[in-house]
């Protein structure tokens, strides 16, 4: 992997974070960029959880290897800074195609010519923001999926434009920081996975927001009848509610109809998921 050495990871959220992490863990010099010093706060918290679940989790972290991963990431809220040296740029900010646009707007003049960017955006095509990054030919998609380090593919999906050298160097990046790399061959929203997994979120949605049933029992009735392990108000928690709001906010009528019902029940009370303690279920630890 020497045409990659330092990684920058724009956004630190539950996944911007994840895949910072993994990066580091992985052995790359990864930068994390935040817009503020108090989610550059946020973003330490998230990274010492990190640590923990690596360590209780991911064969061999708990030999010093998951706490070094953590030393190997650099903070900042200086744009310039985080992109100078960068080989590789991986945006992971709010699902809102302004915020995106705006944002590579800024890094088509400050990072390197040499600079790849990548987009883990869930559901926009690479094609809507590539006139904005001021290097098509080394724009793609890079999608994770949540909890990175055991549920490991990344799915790499680039536009007419991206040079298919550059498409190669992504499969083999996935590789090298532990991913099981998924090729798309041609731009899909969603991607494979959120093709499949977004609209089974908005059925689910749809039956609790209608009065329908309850969240639980919609969770309990597709565990029982499908051996799944999980419900999909429990993934929902996995994700944290912002991004699928964010989604449904830019869809039709009835999406947006799911999206002020998330808002108004859940997000509005601060009920985000597991990072905040709370989402459709409790993850508050009893009195």
């Amino acid at each position: 992997m020497s045409d990659i050495l330092k990684v920058t990871v724009l956004g630190t959220g539950v996944l911007g974070s994840q895949i910072a992490f993994q990066a580091a863990y992985s052995g790359f010099d990864v930068t994390a960029y935040e817009i503020s010093d108090e989610a550059l706060d946020q973003a330490r918290h998230r990274f010492e959880t990190l640590v923990e679940t690596y360590v209780k989790e991911v064969t061999g972290a708990a030999d010093g290897k998951a706490a070094e991963a953590s030393r190997r990431i650099t903070l900042t809220a200086d744009l310039g800074a985080a992109v100078a040296n960068a080989d590789l740029v991986i945006e992971a900010v709010p699902e809102v195609l302004e915020i995106k646009q705006a944002l590579y707007e800024k890094l088509a003049g400050l990072a390197p010519d040499r600079t790849i960017f990548a987009t883990n955006s869930s559901t926009l095509l690479p094609s809507d923001l590539k006139a904005f990054t001021g290097r098509p030919d080394r724009f793609l998609a890079l999608h994770f999926a949540n909890s990175i380090w055991k549920f490991n593919t990344a799915e790499v999906m680039g536009t007419d434009d991206t040079d298919p050298a550059v498409f190669d160097t992504l499969i083999a990046f996935s590789s090298a920081i532990g991913m099981v790399p998924i090729p798309v061959r041609k731009e899909k929203a969603g991607y494979v996975l959120n093709s499949l997994l977004v609209p089974f979120l908005n059925a689910a949605t749809d039956l609790a927001a209608g009065g329908y049933a309850e969240p639980e029992d919609v969770d309990k009735v597709w565990r029982i009848a499908t051996g799944a392990p999980m419900g999909p108000f429990q993934i929902y928690d996995i994700i944290g509610l912002n991004t699928p709001y964010n989604i449904l906010s830019h869809g039709d009528e009835h999406a947006q109809s799911l999206a002020a019902w998330l808002k108004e029940n859940y997000i509005d009370k601060g009920k985000l998921g597991i990072a905040s303690g709370e989402g459709f279920y409790s993850y508050k630890p009893a009195d």
